[in-house]
């Protein structure tokens, strides 16, 4: 089997590279006891817990499902292929949020992390991003 792209994992090149694209759209965390009834195509990503599992997804669907959320957040991937090893770049940029009160719920998928923020922190989060790598 052919070996996939690991992706960068030198921090500074990390920063320097990344780039924040905010996604179009309202997106919100639920949880369920069971994805049975849960079209496969709707969510944005499914994590299994002990207590349920959590969906990511955009708000209207949830609530055409009539599923319950309490956060309603915007979408923001870091369009540089991090290696799934690197060290210190989700505390870099998820310290640089903290600092100007911005909560983050981060995801990272195989070639890029996604970060969740708050619906009306959107704007301030993209511009803290950018600082950060020196744009």
């Amino acid at each position: 089997m052919a070996r996939q792209h690991e992706g960068i994992g030198d921090l500074k090149q990390l920063l320097k590279h990344m780039e924040p694209i905010l996604h179009e759209g309202d997106f919100v965390f639920t949880t369920v006891a069971s994805t049975d009834n849960i079209p496969r195509a709707i969510p944005l990503l499914e994590f299994k817990e002990q207590e349920g599992t959590t969906l990511v997804m955009l708000r209207h669907k949830a609530e055409e499902l009539g599923l319950a959320y309490t956060f309603v957040s915007a979408w923001i991937s870091i369009s540089v292929h991090s290696a799934l090893n690197a060290v210190g770049f989700t505390a870099a940029f998820s310290t640089a949020l903290a600092k100007k009160g911005i909560s983050c719920n981060v995801v990272a998928g195989y070639y890029h992390d996604h970060i969740f923020v708050a619906k009306n922190d959107k704007n301030s989060a993209i511009k803290v991003l950018r600082e950060l790598s020196g744009d």
